[in-house]
């Protein structure tokens, strides 16, 4: 299968040297992969922190396959953990510069695990907690063929701490933000910043926000999750 230019292009890499991996779910329905859904978890953790919302979300996507990766670095706050790119809280710039200096490899391993289902990257969603959800929606927004959906879970939209409301977008994907009204790491005053700055850009975006809800994913986010993606990836999957 090919891509658009700039769309997730593969450049070089052989599909026997995987860039990333992470577990994996199957299709719930035992057939091929009609859609791909991948869980980027947050700083410190790993692939295995979100694979089970693959089940959470297996009977709303039968024919689904759900890959959660494992970041790239270590985390040096967390031995066991990792993360997309570090984090001081000294930078105020360290979001963007950081979120913008992951975005390749995360971008290229997209398209070899699109290549590997063969599916287009209309078949794609990506789903993120905390600084995965900054990739997720970094990886969204910026390449040429928007994926089918985005699920951000405790995260941001990096580009709206630039203060400029002339950002313009190559893609854009429909995405729901979700958050906890007492997230104590990435205020929920994020959430609204970032729906405010992704419609001024032209992104239809939606948002929920949990009471009560500290910096994590509760039931009700699960489902408002599941469904928004079985809305845009339902067709073809049962």
């Amino acid at each position: 299968m090919s891509f658009p230019s700039g769309s997730f292009p593969l450049d070089g890499v052989s599909l026997d040297d995987p860039i990333l991996d992470g577990p994996r779910l199957r299709p719930r329905n035992g057939g091929a992969p009609d859609a791909l859904v991948v869980l980027l978890h947050g700083y410190g953790a790993d692939g295995r922190d979100l694979i089970d919302i693959g089940n959470a979300w297996a009977d709303l996507l039968p024919g689904a396959m759900f890959v959660s990766p494992h970041a790239p670095d270590p985390c040096e706050g967390a031995p066991v953990g990792r993360q997309w790119f570090p984090l001081t809280f000294r930078d105020p710039h360290e979001l963007t510069r950081g979120a913008e200096g992951a975005a390749p490899i995360l971008r290229d391993f997209l398209a070899e695990e699109l290549v590997k289902y063969d599916l287009p990257p209309e078949r794609l969603a990506l789903v993120g907690f905390s600084q995965g959800a900054m990739m997720a929606l970094k990886l969204a927004t910026t390449a040429q063929v928007a994926p089918a959906a985005v699920v951000a879970y405790s995260g941001m939209w990096v580009e709206a701490t630039s203060g400029r409301d002339d950002i313009v977008l190559p893609a854009r994907p429909p995405v729901l933000l979700v958050h906890g009204s007492e997230d104590e790491v990435i205020p929920a005053a994020a959430l609204f910043a970032s729906a405010r700055g992704l419609a001024a850009a032209g992104v239809p975006v939606e948002w929920h926000l949990s009471q009560g809800l500290g910096h994590g994913i509760d039931d009700e986010g699960l489902f408002h999750g599941g469904r928004f993606l079985a809305e845009f990836l339902g067709k073809g999957s049962g």
